[in-house]
């Protein structure tokens, strides 16, 4: 009886001691306090990763980083693909997810903190080939019907800043032969979207053109939950670090990708 009694004693005090152990490690990694980095991510951007279909793997930029970020802080981490940035916002709100994946934007800004930009993304306009749309500002004309994922970078700034026409948001980007149909069959006259998803859209069909240039260069950030200044901090140094190693540009080459480039670390 008295043996039974030491070891149940010992037990509770080799699970406080586990319990305290662990509360260290917690407090060393502000930004996973679980022991493991839990990213938000839009799944569908192929600028910030790939998402296998069959295994679920993820490769591209925001897998590199993620597992940087993870190696640096000491702890496991896991993604999370999501279909848009309002739900990467409410995985951060809601903590689901410790970090969150998209570009800054004022009004999120209210919700969550960003990071520093860790990489840029330049957006533009997806058109038929004979559209009279040869540069952005070309666009902004009453009558002209544009297509953005609702509440996408795109969507978000177009919204903010047409003055002679407006968006129409659809749910999630549509499928290249959709795209084609809607710009080639008259049913849209531009689809607004990062110069990476044209690109991976317009493949060698001269039937489609992308815009020279850009309306807006989106700087994909970090986000966390809002209000803790001395995490944001933490995550700033990490981000500054890692571009200082070019690790991201070898990132974006290793994924093919031609249209996004690496934030500049500061002092460069």
């Amino acid at each position: 009886m008295h043996m039974v009694k030491r070891i149940l004693v010992g037990s509770r005090v080799g699970s406080l001691c586990a319990i305290l152990a662990a509360a260290p490690l917690a407090a060393q990694n502000p930004l996973a306090p679980g022991g493991t980095l839990r990213a938000a991510f839009l799944g569908d951007n192929p600028s910030l990763g790939r998402v296998d279909r069959a295994t679920g793997t993820v490769t591209g930029p925001v897998a590199d980083m993620v597992k940087e970020l993870a190696r640096r802080m000491g702890v496991a981490y896991t993604l999370i693909p999501v279909p848009n940035a309002r739900v990467v916002a409410e995985s951060v709100l809601n903590q689901s997810a410790d970090i969150g994946f998209m570009a800054y934007n004022a009004g999120r800004a209210k919700e969550v903190d960003f990071s520093a930009p860790w990489l840029l993304m330049p957006n533009t306009y997806l058109v038929r080939a004979d559209s009279p749309i040869q540069k952005v500002d070309d666009a902004d004309r009453a009558g002209v019907r544009i297509i953005a994922v609702k509440n996408d970078t795109q969507d978000v700034y177009l919204s903010a800043h047409l003055k002679n026409t407006s968006v129409t948001p659809v749910p999630k980007v549509p499928e290249t032969e959709e795209v084609k149909s809607l710009l080639l069959g008259g049913k849209t006259d531009a689809l607004a979207a990062n110069r990476q998803r044209l690109v991976e859209i317009a493949g060698d069909d001269n039937r489609l053109r992308i815009v020279a240039d850009d309306f807006f260069v989106a700087g994909q950030a970090i986000a966390i939950t809002k209000g803790e200044s001395s995490r944001i901090d933490t995550l700033n140094k990490l981000i500054e670090e890692i571009l200082k190693t070019d690790s991201v540009k070898t990132s974006i080459e290793h994924a093919g990708l031609r249209g996004v480039y690496p934030a500049k670390p500061k002092g460069r």
